[in-house]
């Protein structure tokens, strides 16, 4: 393999290892996010509430509890609830709030709340700061 050729290879394997690592993110971001919710709802969080509400197996909501816990993000014990770390609460308010600011920036474009909504769950995840702060900005202007 020449120099290019596994420089080229070596950029590609970077690009893909940021989407794995972007996709985890997404994946813990709605799951903590779904966890608060549910705690807030109903006072708890188990892995059959997230596998309904996610469209998963159960087995596939205890491999990513796991993982989850290995990131400190939740804490969970063998047939009980799952709560949030503090960290994990901290992250489900960031992505609370993104949501709600996505959301309220399509609504005010017009968007109908149910399209808002569905789409304001894939945009959060990949927002940038900027962009997040223009969209608040614009809304705040709007309401003042």
């Amino acid at each position: 393999m020449s120099i290019d050729h596994e420089a080229e290879a070596r950029q590609a394997a970077e690009r893909f290892q940021r989407v794995r690592d972007a996709h985890q993110m997404e994946l813990a971001e709605d799951y903590v996010e779904l966890i608060a919710e549910l705690i807030e709802r109903t006072g708890e969080a188990r892995v059959v509430d997230l596998a309904n509400h996610l469209g998963v197996t159960n087995a596939t909501v205890n491999n990513t509890i796991q993982r989850l816990q290995r990131a400190g993000l939740v804490t969970s014990k063998p047939y009980r609830s799952i709560f949030l770390t503090p960290e994990g609460q901290t992250l489900a308010e960031a992505t609370r709030e993104r949501h709600e600011v996505v959301r309220g920036f399509l609504m005010a474009l017009g968007v109908d709340p149910i399209t808002a909504d569905a789409d304001a769950e894939g945009i959060e995840h990949h927002v940038s700061e900027q962009t997040l702060a223009a969209f608040r900005k614009f809304l705040e202007e709007k309401r003042g």
